[in-house]
This record gives structure tokens, C-alpha cells and sequence, in this order.
């Protein structure tokens, strides 16, 4: 399994940076290769750790597991390999996981169609990008038809 994860105790809590809050003590990036169902095994373990780390409560961590799970079912049943980068980010007095998934395969034709439940290129039950986007506090999908997808997905603790 090739991937990477680093979490950095940040000394001084709660500082304001450029007029945007700090993380608190707690600052993690990661990256993971996506092209198996052991990887998609090995996002769920890493965004668990990533959001606790945060000190996301068990509710939310729930929630953003499941999202980036669905998210990385989709880019290997879709693609067949691609990656996955996790990172802490700010904003204001909140403290968040950026979750961005990235791949090669075929595309979304229509991203609306995608993103409404119950509808499947490949048969599934439909609800991984909807399901992901309702998890999520933020989602943005970018996806060019035979050249690959974009999704990035933020969750802010509350």
C-alpha cells in the first residue's frame, strides 16, 4: 500500500495567522493511491484518524468516513485507480478536513443526473455522490467526459 499520512503538533493554540485561525494544535496532510478494495479500505482507517485527530466528535467522523469511503469505491469501480489527498484547513474560527479525490477514468457526462439520487452508470444503488455531498459540508465536483473527475469534499468541526 503506498501512501502517505503526517500529523504535526502545532505548539501555540488557537493563534490567528493572516487573519485566518490556526488549527488549534493538531495539522495533517496525506496522500493515498487508490486501485483496489484494500485501498479503499485504507482511506476509510486514514480519514478516521485524520478526523479524530481533529477532534471531529463520533457523529462527524462517522459521516466524513462514509462520504470519503463512497468517494473511493467510486473512483476505483469508475477508474480503477486515481488518488486521494487529505489536509487540514481554516477558515474564520473553523477548523476543517479537505478531502480531494482525483482520477483518470472516463468522466461524468451530466454531473446533475450523477448527483441525484437513485441514478447509477454502473448498476450501484446511486447514492454515493448525492450520499457524499449530504455528509459533507462542502462538495465540489469537477469532471471533463474522457479525461477524468475531480471531487473535493470539506467537513468543518462543529
Amino acid at each position: 500500500m503506498r501512501w502517505h499520512c503526517r500529523i504535526k503538533q502545532i505548539p501555540q493554540r488557537g493563534r490567528l495567522r493572516n487573519g485566518v485561525r490556526t488549527m488549534g494544535d493538531v495539522q495533517i496532510e496525506g496522500r493515498l493511491i487508490i486501485d483496489s478494495e484494500a485501498s479503499v479500505v485504507a482511506v476509510r482507517r486514514a480519514i478516521r484518524e485524520a478526523a479524530t485527530a481533529l477532534g471531529f466528535g463520533l457523529a462527524d467522523v462517522t459521516r466524513v468516513v462514509t462520504a470519503a469511503s463512497e468517494l473511493a469505491r467510486n473512483v476505483f469501480i469508475h477508474a480503477r485507480n486515481g488518488h486521494v489527498r487529505w489536509r487540514t484547513v481554516g477558515r474564520q474560527n473553523a477548523v476543517g478536513l479537505e478531502i480531494v479525490f482525483e482520477d483518470e477514468g472516463p468522466g461524468i457526462l451530466d454531473i446533475d443526473q450523477a448527483l441525484t439520487e437513485g441514478w447509477s452508470s454502473s448498476g450501484s444503488p446511486g447514492m454515493g455522490l448525492p450520499g457524499s455531498r449530504r455528509l459533507t459540508d462542502e462538495m465540489e465536483l469537477r469532471s471533463t467526459p474522457g479525461r477524468g473527475t475531480i471531487v473535493t469534499v470539506r467537513k468543518w468541526r462543529t
